[in-house]
């Protein structure tokens, strides 16, 4: 499948690489299909839209930089793209690169991906805790001095 991507121009992309989202992004409701790209730059993707080239969104997985992220989502959200068990679940927040300040994501909005069928869903946290502008480097950088952070001198 060809598409014309923000970031990298017209590309073919493997069909597997396609989500939908049935009932959009929030702000973005009429645009549905999308297809995950690698960053040049990991740990982050691109949610590119398949039928509007200039519609992209990098995303991340928050729990690289929050380990201690908690998705309390309705049980119908998940039925609805069809999550039984955690581990079909892809979880990733949308990134907000600014010019003038510190690169954020979105905690309060989660996409949740069904990685089975390639459904996706974005829901609504209302735990108090995840803002929709968490500072990921700020986090990445208290995440990796937590003794509870992975890789730490306790797990060895």
């Amino acid at each position: 499948m060809r598409v014309m991507t923000k970031a990298y121009g017209p590309i073919d992309v493997d069909e597997q690489q396609k989500i939908t989202f049935p009932q959009g992004l929030f702000g973005f409701e009429t645009i549905r299909d999308y297809v995950l790209l690698d960053a040049e730059r990991q740990p982050f993707y691109w949610l590119q839209s398949v039928d509007v080239g200039q519609v992209a969104f990098v995303i991340i997985n928050p729990f690289l930089f929050r380990p201690d992220y908690e998705l309390d989502i309705d049980d119908d959200l998940l039925k609805d793209i069809g999550i039984t068990r955690a581990e079909t679940a892809l979880i990733f927040s949308i990134v907000t690169i600014p010019g003038d300040g510190p690169m954020t994501a979105n905690l309060q909005g989660p996409l949740i991906i069904n990685r089975d069928t390639r459904i996706g869903k974005q829901g609504i946290l209302t735990d108090h805790r995840w803002k929709t502008k968490h500072d990921i480097l700020e986090e990445l950088s208290a995440a990796k001095k937590s003794p509870e952070a992975p890789g730490t001198a306790e797990e060895a």
